[in-house]
């Protein structure tokens, strides 16, 4: 059962390659610019996380693009070929398109591999909040659930997957019109850290504006107490994403054991890719765990 379809999403999901590979998760790579030069979102392969972050600190400008048709096709191929179905779960739709591209790509292929089939479905998730689904789907798979099942699950259980995120530094905001420049100004007088979460529609929405970094560490750590299954003894995993700010991010996951100690496992910290990444800029913490559904 496990050998007889592949598991797979986009290099989105901000795990690192070794997590997707123990996992046998596979991925497809977004794509992205730098300064004007085209690059592959390969999780830090062509630009090191730390040079993409420190050159947008400098000024670089960056544009991102998502993955067409014909990518998706020839990735899926490759699959098809090899008598494996496929399950692809989707960046956000309240982030992106590609999701259209995949299911194109899924009707460019289905009279060439009339036996074979390929599950597109829309995550409704972003970051490593997308990577702790995708993880579940590949406990699911280990556990000899089929495509069908593990797709129906995922489905059913995808608004579960709790993401809030804070930034420090409101530069990438304002550059990109999430925030007006009169506002940004403001705020950084104020010390102002936006806090911001994943709605049930898979959008980025502003919640709380927080004045000072301690503050919002709190107040992030407290949403999680809100909104988790079981509140303080939750016992599922939890993730954290950070943009060039790993003290930011261990300081919430040292809050985040010492509140919740029945954790499975301690909290594992992993880069925001330079997808998602080139939106928000440097400084920006991300927290996902599972709770209840999303409402809005």
């Amino acid at each position: 059962m496990k050998d007889s379809f592949v598991l797979s999403c986009c290099s989105t999901a901000d795990l690192s390659r070794e997590h997707f590979a123990r996992r046998g998760i596979s991925f497809i790579c977004f794509h992205y610019q730098l300064d004007g030069k085209s690059y592959l979102d390969d999780l830090g392969q062509s630009v090191s996380m730390d040079q993409f972050y420190q050159r947008m600190t400098q000024g670089a400008s960056t544009a991102t693009s998502q993955i067409n048709p014909e990518e998706y096709a020839e990735y899926f191929a490759g699959f098809l070929k090899e008598g494996k179905d496929v399950l692809h779960l989707c960046l956000s739709s309240g982030i992106t398109s590609t999701m259209n591209s995949a299911l194109i790509a899924r009707d460019m292929l289905a009279e060439q591999y009339p036996d074979r089939q390929i599950l597109i479905l829309d995550s409704l998730a972003a970051s490593s909040g997308y990577g702790l689904l995708m993880d579940r789907l590949a406990d699911l798979r280990d556990e000899g659930q089929s495509i069908q099942q593990i797709y129906q699950w995922a489905a059913d259980h995808r608004l579960e997957v709790h993401h809030w995120f804070f930034t420090s530094d409101l530069t990438f905001f304002i550059r990109g019109g999430r925030i007006s420049k009169t506002a940004g100004f403001i705020g950084g007088v104020l010390n102002i850290c936006p806090l911001l979460n994943v709605d049930n529609q898979g959008r980025l929405i502003p919640r709380y504006k927080i004045r000072t970094k301690r503050k919002v560490i709190q107040a992030i750590v407290d949403k999680m107490e809100e909104n988790a299954w079981d509140g303080r003894d939750y016992t599922g995993k939890c993730y954290i994403s950070h943009s060039a700010c790993l003290e930011d991010a261990k300081a919430v996951a040292r809050l985040v054991e010492e509140r919740f100690p029945h954790l499975n496992g301690n909290v594992e910290i992993y880069d925001i890719g330079t997808t998602i990444g080139s939106h928000t800029g440097p400084g920006t913490v991300a927290l996902f765990f599972w709770g209840k559904p999303r409402k809005d």
